[in-house]
């Protein structure tokens, strides 16, 4: 269960069109680190309980804990890791354009766990399309 006062983070996904692939590259228990340019000056607040949202296909569809978040280099050459937890956590479908690198996500707008917005067997697309249209 995610901490409310925590700050999040939103990415795309890149190269990742289904929860089910990146369910099965972190799910053997594996820490997975995204590596990114620019380090979040709002990194403390990302640790202390924030995960990072994943948007695939133009829609917010998971989440993963964040571990820690480290710079390593300097000036050019630094390089942002982020590590994220080996638990790839369902969420309510939510749209999101695209846009480059990641963004800060307050509590309010991220979306709910699927566990807290009523788990369903219906395929993601489908749970998609049914919120866009408001029907859920």
């Amino acid at each position: 269960m995610r901490a409310m006062a925590s700050l999040h983070m939103i990415k795309l996904c890149v190269g990742v069109a289904r929860v089910e692939t990146l369910e099965r590259r972190i799910g053997k228990g594996q820490w997975l680190t995204v590596h990114t340019r620019m380090t979040p000056k709002r990194a403390t607040e990302l640790e202390e309980g924030g995960s990072l949202y994943w948007v695939m296909k133009g829609s917010v569809t998971c989440r993963v804990p964040i571990a820690d978040i480290t710079t390593k280099g300097e000036g050019r050459a630094s390089m942002c890791h982020i590590r994220l937890h080996p638990e790839v956590i369902r969420t309510a479908p939510q749209a999101r354009r695209p846009f480059q690198g990641w963004r800060y996500l307050e509590p309010k707008d991220a979306p709910p766990d699927l566990s807290q917005a009523g788990d369903t067997d219906l395929p993601d697309d489908l749970v998609r399309e049914l919120r866009e249209l408001g029907a859920w």
